[in-house]
């Protein structure tokens, strides 16, 4: 892990909104999530070349811009951030909805606490007094624990479709809709 240790069943966990301060922990949190969720499905080299400090400026950058149409929470427990999640309302609906969640990361030893529930239902709030009232979510298809996620907690399977990755890999991604926010 290179950003949080495993806080063990009994830490209590605070969600919140997240802070400018919060982007280099986010970053960690991010590829510490992809690398162990991720490894086989999209190019290993990728995932071995990911460093917090070349996304540290993006998220500076999406904190520092955000409102109840954009916003990120994170879920941090002993000081420590491990988890996020980040959603937006959309200028131009899709499939839908006028909202997407853009991000969901926890860090492995904490999956499976409903953490991720929790940090969506944070997300899908605020971007409901934002005025949305649908929201999607990509997923890579082979990511069954990410596709039983969204399917627990409701969301409509779309449909599937191939995108092609920076080395030329092609990915199959599904598009996951919640049309009703509630």
């Amino acid at each position: 892990m290179t950003q949080a240790a495993a806080t063990g069943a009994t830490e209590e966990v605070t969600i919140r909104r997240a802070r400018a301060s919060d982007a280099a922990s986010i970053a960690g949190v991010r590829i510490d999530s992809w690398r162990a969720s991720y490894r086989g499905l999209v190019p290993d080299s990728y995932l071995d070349s990911l460093k917090p400090e070349q996304s540290v400026k993006l998220w500076e950058q999406v904190l520092g811009a955000s409102s109840d149409a954009a916003c990120t929470f994170v879920a941090e427990a002993g000081g420590e951030v491990i988890g996020f999640a980040s959603g937006m309302t959309l200028a131009d609906s899709k499939f839908g909805c006028d909202a997407e969640l853009s991000a969901i990361c926890v860090l492995p030893d904490e999956q499976r606490r409903g953490l991720g529930k929790k940090l969506l239902a944070n997300v899908a709030a605020t971007l409901i007094s934002a005025g949305a009232t649908g929201l999607m979510a990509w997923v890579l298809a082979k990511n069954e624990g990410a596709r039983e996620f969204f399917k627990a907690l409701g969301a409509e399977q779309l449909f599937e479709q191939t995108f092609t990755w920076d080395d030329g890999t092609e990915i199959d991604e599904v598009g996951f809709v919640w049309r009703k926010l509630k």
